[in-house]
This record gives C-alpha cells, sequence and structure tokens, in this order.
C-alpha cells in the first residue's frame, strides 16, 4: 500500500487557494504536483462533504443532508478500504469526522482520542470549537503520524471556515487564515514528499463574502485540488471544472486498494502512462 496523506482545509474557496497558498502554487509552477479546479457536490455544507469526499456518493446516496445528521456511515470509505486491505489509518480532525466514521454522538470526555478504535479511523484525535487553532492540528497530526506510522493521514483544519463565517471571504481575516494554514502546509510537506507519502490537498466547500456557505454559487462551490504523487501527471488542469466525486476512488488509486462499484468509475484526473 503507498501512504498518503490528505489535508482538508475546511471552507478554503478556490480563488483564496490560487491567491495565497504559495507554496503549493510554486510546487505546480515546477511541475512538482497537479492542480484541478473542483466544482463542488450540493448542498456546499460541512457535514454531507465530509461523507461525499470520502466515500465518494452524493448526497442523496449516503443521506447527510445537512450538518445535523448523525451516526456513522454504513458505507465504505477510503477509511474502511485502508483498513479492509491492512493498512493503518490516522486523523486529527473536526469532531463530524468521528461521528461519521468511528463513533456516534461525539462525546467530548470520552472521544476526543481514540487509539486502536474499531471504526474507519483507527487512530483519531477530534476537536469540536470551531476556533481549534490549525497549528495545534498539525502538530497533533504530526505525533499521530510519527507515532502510528499510517497508511492514509488525515489533517483537518478549521480556522479558514471559521474566519469566513465571522468575517466574509472577501475579509483580510479570512486571507491571512489562508496564507498561515499554507505555512503550516510548507513546513511540513518536504519532508512528507521525502519520506515517500503522496499528498492531496483540497476543501470540502468555499465561502462567500457574506459568510455563507449552502447553496450554488462559484464562491461556495469551487475549490482546488492539488495532488503530489508520481502515479499523476504533473501541471495545472484548472480549464474545465472536474466533479468532486473524483476524491475518494482517486484517493484509492493512490493507495492502492479498489474502490467500490458506487464510486465514480471514469475518473477526471490524469494519470501517468
Amino acid at each position: 500500500m503507498d501512504k498518503t496523506i490528505f489535508v482538508l482545509l475546511d471552507a478554503c474557496q478556490y480563488e483564496a487557494a490560487s491567491k495565497y497558498l504559495g507554496y503549493l502554487e510554486h510546487m505546480i509552477d515546477y511541475n512538482k504536483g497537479a492542480k484541478y479546479k473542483v466544482l463542488g457536490e450540493l448542498p456546499s455544507l460541512s457535514k454531507p462533504m465530509y461523507a461525499t469526499l470520502f466515500t465518494g456518493l452524493p448526497v442523496c446516496k449516503h443521506g447527510v443532508t445537512c450538518n445535523e445528521v448523525g451516526g456513522v456511515l454504513p458505507y465504505d470509505s477510503v477509511f474502511s478500504l485502508c483498513r479492509k486491505a491492512g493498512g493503518r489509518t490516522a486523523a486529527i480532525s473536526y469532531s463530524w469526522m468521528s461521528e461519521l466514521y468511528s463513533r456516534a454522538p461525539y462525546v467530548s470526555d470520552r472521544d476526543r482520542v481514540q487509539l486502536d478504535a474499531e471504526g474507519s479511523i483507527q487512530y483519531g484525535m477530534y476537536y469540536w470549537d470551531d476556533n481549534y487553532p490549525d497549528s495545534h492540528v498539525f502538530a497533533e497530526g504530526e505525533c499521530l503520524r510519527k507515532t502510528f506510522d499510517p497508511d492514509f493521514m488525515l489533517y483537518h483544519t478549521m480556522a479558514v471556515d471559521e474566519w469566513g463565517h465571522m468575517k466574509g471571504a472577501d475579509s483580510a481575516e479570512y486571507a491571512n487564515a489562508v496564507a498561515a494554514v499554507g505555512h503550516l502546509i510548507a513546513a511540513r510537506m518536504p519532508e512528507w514528499l521525502e519520506k515517500g507519502y503522496q499528498v492531496v490537498v483540497t476543501a470540502d466547500h468555499g465561502m462567500n463574502n457574506l459568510g455563507i456557505h449552502v447553496g450554488t454559487e462559484h464562491a461556495q462551490r469551487e475549490v482546488a485540488l492539488y495532488i503530489f504523487s508520481d502515479k499523476v501527471e504533473n501541471g495545472r488542469f484548472e480549464e474545465n471544472y472536474i466533479s468532486q466525486l473524483n476524491v475518494a476512488p482517486l484517493v484509492c488509486k493512490l493507495m492502492g486498494v479498489p474502490a467500490t462499484e458506487g464510486m465514480k468509475q471514469e475518473l477526471e484526473i490524469v494519470f501517468s502512462k
């Protein structure tokens, strides 16, 4: 199995990623990775998209129609497929990820740290405050990665979403949050790549200038997808949208585990020959 790191930047819209994730854009400029423009699924809400990103299913199939829907998903995900193939999974993430893939309902005193758990995420740390610092996310994620050596590792940050809701996507605070998380990635990604990890960076949804995401406008739906792997062709592939349903089967292909029949079969990603 080929190890993969997945960085989920909550509410980081495509335009902001393109403007402020300078290190990732540098890597694309120097043909060290691939970048795609993704048209996110609807509704452009967090919990429904957490389900879509990792199961590869649209909302009408997985049933997580809004943030209030609870319960562990009964469908296979990149986490469960990795575990079934004998791999280890780990995540530092918002608590809703635990509810979807590990244990529900989330009880902070019980579920903050889950080690050697029976769910799809074997080693997990979950926060519940929307203003949880991204710096802590990466520090705790690196602790999980270096301690448990997972084959699939999720880092899920929330500061961009928090500032977007408070100030809107056209604010200095939102821009600074995107830039700051870009610095945190830049400080760690060279080591990840040197150690042989493949890296995927994307968002669940965007954000508009009113501090809203749920609907159909481009600011709420457009997100970037960065891929760093020898298995894909490097370059910019941003002229046309690709579906967000590509993400889960892409991760399966990167890890080398079979995708489910319910996942998108014909991917819009250009793979190396």
